[in-house]
């Protein structure tokens, strides 16, 4: 039977030159695919910016966290029982030293006054008719024209007027002290609270409500912080030599700044220090004092404290950019002579603005990553590049 396959037979000839052709395509492809990317550049190594710590005089310090306070406080209260008169300050406003604040009615007070110098008025009457009299029967008894049983009775009557107008004479001053009381006037200068009573309403009586405002004086300022057992040593220690006395007179610096402050720009001293070392927390209370004119800075802020401790010393110092934080602590990157990234574990001290006091861990020679820190990987080759020199941050003052 005939075959049906239409496929074009090529000759033997023909078919080996054609293998021929498509092998030595392939083989030249091959070669060159092979010279392309044996010729491909080897990526360069990432660039980084780096710095070299610098030595500066830095004046040690230590920092703690604390809370202003008003250096006074009162809660201004009704003396005598009484309806409210007047109100004589505006809520929150800044007031003098015996400034008039409240107004209780005086009517009932001022006739208990007028009725205790009449008790004195009469006394002394009584104490004058009864000297007469015993001076006259005195006279009487020498003669023999009166018995010596009248002269004891108007010694009796002269010693009980005396007495009378004695307890007459404090019934005066009870009344005027309660008179007094009717005037609520501010004990120092100081800003005033919110009044807590209106006008009309019935203070000082029993069930009836006492506290009208408060009153704080703000200048000088208090700032109360807690200090460690181990920094408590170091501050006596630096101070040891200081003449006996209390820490006011003792003058030992602290500065103090807010959350929006540049660094610790206000100046005050120590002036107080609680008993002793708590034993729950290992920390000794602490009190500064501070000048706070036009009542800048107000009760209840949370602020930074800074104490010097010892004089300026030279120290290494980086840029706080270059420090980061893991769970073995302090560390930074630096580059090493062969230009790989190593990393570093440090121990940082004071803080210069921007900077870190460095305490152990670098040298002055050092290079330290302070820009690219996400390209450094230790352990590989970086391109450094120096950081522009910059200004030397200041040196924190006492």
């Amino acid at each position: 039977m005939p075959s049906t396959n239409n496929t074009p037979r090529l000759a033997p000839g023909r078919a080996a030159a054609l293998v021929a052709v498509a092998a030595a395509l392939a083989s030249s492809l091959a070669a060159q695919g092979c010279r392309s990317k044996d010729q491909t550049p080897a990526a360069a190594p990432p660039s980084v910016t780096v710095t070299q710590p610098t030595r500066q005089d830095v004046a040690r310090t230590l920092d703690f966290t604390g809370n202003t306070a008003p250096s006074n406080s009162v809660t201004l209260v009704a003396r005598v029982e009484g309806f409210l008169d007047q109100i004589h300050f505006t809520d929150g406003a800044p007031v003098a030293q015996g400034a008039l604040l409240f107004s209780i009615q005086k009517a009932q007070y001022e006739a208990q006054l007028q009725q205790a110098q009449a008790q004195v008025a009469a006394q002394k009457a009584a104490l004058l008719h009864a000297k007469t009299e015993l001076g006259r029967y005195t006279d009487l008894v020498k003669e023999d024209s009166a018995p010596q049983t009248q002269v004891d009775r108007w010694q009796y009557e002269r010693d009980s007027a005396a007495a009378a107008l004695l307890g007459a004479e404090a019934q005066v001053e009870l009344a005027q002290l309660n008179l007094g009381y009717t005037e609520v006037r501010a004990p120092f200068a100081g800003r005033m609270g919110r009044h807590l009573v209106d006008p009309g309403n019935l203070v000082g009586g029993v069930g009836q409500p006492a506290n009208l405002a408060e009153i704080d004086q703000v200048d000088p300022l208090y700032v109360y912080f807690t200090v460690d057992e181990r920094d408590v040593l170091e501050i006596r220690r630096q101070h040891q030599d200081a003449p006996p006395g209390t820490l006011s007179t003792r003058k030992i610096p602290v500065a103090f700044g807010t959350l929006d402050d540049e660094g610790f720009p206000r100046q005050g001293f120590l002036d107080f220090a609680s008993l002793g070392i708590a034993p729950t927390t290992g920390t000794l209370q602490v009190r500064g004092v501070f000048p706070n004119p036009g009542s800048q800075v107000l009760p209840g802020l949370f602020v930074r404290v800074r104490i010097p401790v010892g004089a300026p010393k030279e120290s290494i110092v980086i840029p706080g950019d270059a420090i980061g934080f893991d769970q073995q602590g302090e560390y930074v990157l630096v580059v090493n002579l062969d230009d790989v990234v190593e990393r570093r574990r440090i121990e940082t001290g004071t803080q210069v603005g921007e900077s870190y006091v460095v305490e152990s861990g670098l040298d002055v020679g050092d290079r330290v990553i302070v820009e690219g820190l996400a390209r450094a990987v230790p352990g590989r080759k970086v391109t450094p590049v120096a950081a522009a020199a910059a200004a030397p941050a200041p040196t924190p003052g006492a």
